[in-house]
């Protein structure tokens, strides 16, 4: 499976917040994406839950992995980013496309 490095972005890590907006991002593709620490086993980005088992905290490298070239890039900005900012959701909560 294709894959690419990363580094974590977001100040708290791949916590609660983060990992809720990378899970709902990888949800809206049809193919697997995982993130996995090097040499760790690779978690399923869609869910949250799974993500926050990494323990990936602020500056970590972390590998992103899917055979969709499109979600392996998306998955891998958004964990680049730091999502704790509040701009990444809009009021209802729900992932911010435009940001």
């Amino acid at each position: 499976m294709p894959s690419t490095t990363v580094t974590v972005g977001s100040s708290v890590g791949l916590h609660a917040r983060p990992a809720d907006i990378i899970s709902k991002a990888a949800a809206t593709f049809d193919a697997e994406v995982t993130i996995a620490k090097p040499d760790g086993d690779p978690k399923d980005a869609g869910s949250a839950l799974m993500l926050m088992t990494l323990g990936a905290t602020h500056g970590d490298e972390v590998v992103v992995s899917s055979d969709d070239e499109a979600a392996m890039t998306r998955i891998a900005s958004l964990v680049e980013q730091d999502l704790d900012d509040e701009d990444w959701v809009d009021d209802e909560g729900n992932l911010d496309e435009e940001v």
